[in-house]
């Protein structure tokens, strides 16, 4: 009356399963420098805690007798795991399995991935390595007929990207649905030489004329720079360092708040270079990114999208253990001024850190939207205005310092002007509607005509519009509300970390 039949037969399926897509094709996976689905499925959660669902899914051949003879897993693992102790839905395109073509995968699968993480509210890892959603042109000689394209649990991605915070690692050639996939996340890495992507890789852009291979299509030089991926890594180890770390400061749903974590590092510390790292003359640049690892916790800077809309810093750090998202100006890149990709990852940015109900700390040096040919052509104030937008509308509580400038429509965008002001201003503030230096030819042009020293006019003019334009004086009208030591800027935001978390839903 024993089931021992049967689990001996349970066991010999999950073993033809840990086979993927056989010896050679593993061995194949591994010689291009990549490692099986499996192998990464171990190494981006906790040790052991991976369990996998649906594990004996796939086709099964049958002899004559109708005893198994063999099984062809499915190329789409998933279970749940657990990452830092924290519970998530973790997935991998198994690529010695029909190069992870869908038409090689069970559709139902892969949606119930998608609903487990939105059903539970659990983070989403998806490590894809495919070429993308109905395998090749033979595919459809085979079956006998064509279809109108549809991508089963499409709608479920939505719901994720709405719900639960979405990682997607490109780990390989990643074409079509691969690609959308990738795309359709709030967290994207490709690995430098090892991953590419494509709406249609090279072989279909030849078709129009295209003729580029794999890195010129769609390699990290291209993906990193536009936008469409948010980081590049040299490694898929370090793919899944970056991962975790992008998790470890969000919540597991927007439902949840994120945690804060131990701090060893004093909320009083006091930084003395920043009384200096501003230089005073204005067309000096200076690193922000100095200035944001001295204020935030040690070693809690995270960047993300550092290679695209480099005129703005976008990150995530921590104030005395609580995660805070970061907006900072860049001035090493277009003086720190917003073209059209930088608005966009503003905005992309902010609408993440309210969605997962994180509070935003701008740091602040923004000489305006970018001007000239190639900034109307781009459409940079129809960017711009969206990202301004996301900022009014973000009811996230948000800090900014103003470091250096603030110019004009896009100085205004670095806080929500109708809300209390958590505002501090550093002695180097300069702002106004227009910078001074490039006004006053123009303001003055015929009192400078009628000068008789015309270039001697011009500086005893610039130098009362530079006593007006002391951050001082507009401290008196309370038209900043604090002028602060820049050595105080980390107490002063660890206070506002405090209040934040206070009243964060």
């Amino acid at each position: 009356m024993s089931w021992k039949k049967e689990i001996d037969e349970l066991g010999q399926r999950r073993a033809m399963a840990e086979k993927m897509g056989g010896e050679e094709k593993v061995a194949r996976q591994h010689g291009r420098g990549k490692m099986d689905a499996r192998a990464r499925l171990a190494a981006i959660v906790d040790p052991g805690s991976f369990r996998e669902i649906g594990k004996i899914a796939g086709r099964g051949k049958y002899g004559a007798d109708g005893e198994l003879e063999d099984l062809a897993a499915s190329n789409f693992i998933f279970g749940r795991a657990n990452i830092d102790g924290r519970p998530v839905v973790a997935s991998a395109d198994d690529f010695t399995v029909r190069g992870g073509a869908a038409d090689a995968a069970l559709h139902r699968k892969f949606v119930q991935c998608e609903a487990m993480a939105h059903e539970y509210r659990l983070p989403l890892i998806r490590m894809i390595d495919g070429t993308g959603g109905g395998g090749s042109v033979k595919t459809l000689e085979e079956m006998g007929y064509t279809y109108i394209p549809h991508v089963p649990g499409w709608d479920r991605i939505i719901a994720n990207l709405d719900t639960v915070p979405v990682v997607a690692l490109a780990l390989g050639p990643t074409a079509g649905l691969g690609a959308a996939r990738v795309v359709a996340s709030h967290y994207s890495v490709m690995v430098r030489g090892l991953s590419q992507l494509f709406a249609a890789g090279p072989a279909v852009a030849a078709a129009i004329g295209d003729t580029l291979d794999r890195e010129e299509l769609g390699g990290v030089d291209v993906h990193a720079r536009n936008g469409v991926v948010d980081d590049e890594v040299a490694s898929e180890a370090d793919a899944f360092a970056a991962a975790r770390r992008f998790l470890s400061y969000l919540p597991s749903s927007i439902h949840d708040r994120a945690q804060r974590t131990p701090c060893s590092d004093p909320v009083d510390r006091r930084d003395e270079a920043l009384l200096s790292i501003v230089p005073r003359e204005a067309k000096q640049v200076y690193s922000m990114r100095r200035i944001a690892k001295a204020v935030f916790d040690t070693g809690s800077f995270f960047e993300m999208g550092a290679r695209w809309g480099r005129a703005v810093i976008t990150a995530f750090a921590r104030l005395d253990g609580w995660p805070v998202a970061v907006l900072a100006s860049d001035p090493s890149y277009l003086g720190g001024s917003w073209d059209a990709k930088t608005s966009e990852k503003a905005e992309r940015f902010v609408k993440l850190a309210d969605q997962f109900r994180l509070p935003v700390v701008h740091l602040v040096d923004n000489p305006g939207f970018m001007i000239g040919g190639e900034a109307e052509r781009t459409g940079t104030i129809r960017y711009g205005v969206q990202a301004m937008n996301a900022i009014y509308r973000a009811t996230v509580p948000l800090a900014s310092v103003v470091v250096r400038r603030a110019y004009g429509i896009a100085g205004s965008a670095m806080s929500n002007a109708e809300r209390f002001q958590y505002r501090f201003a550093w002695p180097s503030g300069d702002w106004g509607s227009l910078p001074i230096e490039g006004g006053v030819e123009v303001a003055y042009k015929s009192e400078l005509e009628a000068a008789e020293d015309p270039a001697a006019h011009l500086e005893a003019i610039r130098e009362r519009l530079n006593r007006v334009r002391s951050p001082f004086r507009t401290a008196e009208k309370f038209g900043v509300e604090d002028i602060i030591d820049p050595r105080d800027t980390r107490p002063l935001l660890c206070e506002f970390a405090e209040l934040a978390w206070r009243v964060v839903k």
